[in-house]
């Protein structure tokens, strides 16, 4: 579940409006959104999010979800679909989905502020939710070991598992740092700013940073607890915040070291690297230039290359084009 949806649940509650709440809890094919996908929907017609890509799924859970909400009670849609819908909603062949529609109640909205809390403490989190008889709707919160890896339905049981959101950290408040943290937000990241000039970090180039640090980079990259969850990005292009960085960095176990600069500078700093003692093995994970190839030079498309080749590595994927994908 993304920041925004937490937000749009806290926002729904203060209103005092009615909204029911439905969750893609299963699929079967494959489709473009993921089980936990949501779509609410307001007793005066408002609609936020979808549970697919639109069509003739959303049409029949926007109709179950007057239905909810006038009975005020959940209820499960299965949906098979014919090879028409399918393709309509991304599935490439007939296929199924099952939708959970229910009121979103004051319990409800609280067990999510609950999660919420306990992601913000830097702790992983399930949700199970009864999806059938006659306690369908009632939830069992989860913590610790008995939090499962993944969101998934097994049985009448759908559970929902949030982890505390990726640090995206970035050294340097530079010009590229701008737009890569405003698209590092809406892609549910954590960002941080790290620079030590007062006059460039602030929150009015930063609007949007969930947090700013400006002093030694260095020091603050040895106290932001480096790890698989703390992808760093270097756009400072000063060589004395750029080596000490780098050498934290691969201290530790981060997902994606990127490093802002040319093949000759990046080729500079990494045989520096070398001559200090850091492994050929080790050296080679930092990323130099930085981002996906798509072809643009301005601050932005620079900052959008970079969320892109973040993006694809913390998902195990090269970044190369669908199309060209066998």
């Amino acid at each position: 579940m993304s920041r925004e949806t937490f937000e749009l649940i806290d926002k729904l509650r203060r209103a005092g409006r009615r909204s029911a709440m439905a969750t893609l809890v299963r699929t079967i094919g494959t489709t473009p959104r993921k089980e936990g996908a949501k779509m609410f929907v307001g007793d005066d017609g408002g609609i936020f999010g979808s549970v697919t890509i639109g069509g003739c799924v959303d049409a029949r859970v926007i109709e179950e979800a007057a239905e909810a909400l006038g009975a005020s009670a959940p209820r499960l849609l299965n949906m098979q679909l014919g090879d028409e819908e399918a393709w309509e909603i991304g599935l490439t062949c007939g296929g199924a989905v099952d939708v959970f529609v229910e009121p979103l109640s004051d319990d409800v909205a609280a067990m999510y502020e609950t999660a919420q809390r306990e992601l913000e403490s830097g702790k992983s989190i399930g949700i199970a939710t009864k999806l059938t008889g006659d306690d369908a709707g009632t939830r069992t919160l989860l913590t610790g070991d008995d939090v499962p890896r993944a969101s998934r339905t097994e049985g009448d049981v759908y559970v929902e598992v949030f982890r505390p959101p990726v640090n995206l950290l970035i050294f340097g408040a530079s010009a590229v740092a701008i737009p890569l943290v405003a698209y590092a937000r809406e892609l549910g990241f954590r960002t941080v700013i790290v620079d030590g000039r007062e006059r460039f970090a602030t929150r009015e180039r930063f609007p949007e940073a969930d947090e700013i640090r400006i002093g030694i980079a260095s020091e603050i990259a040895g106290e932001m607890g480096l790890g698989p969850t703390t992808p760093v990005v270097l756009v400072a292009h000063d060589y004395k915040i750029d080596i000490p960085v780098l050498k934290k960095a691969l201290a530790a176990d981060v997902p994606y070291i990127g490093l802002l600069g040319s093949r000759r500078r990046g080729g500079t700093i990494l045989q520096m690297l070398r001559d200090d003692g850091v492994s050929d093995a080790d050296v080679e994970r930092v990323r130099v230039p930085i981002g996906l190839d798509l072809g643009g030079d301005t601050a932005a498309e620079i900052a959008l290359s970079i969320a892109s080749e973040v993006v694809a590595v913390m998902h195990g994927r090269s970044g190369a084009a669908l199309s060209k994908r066998a």
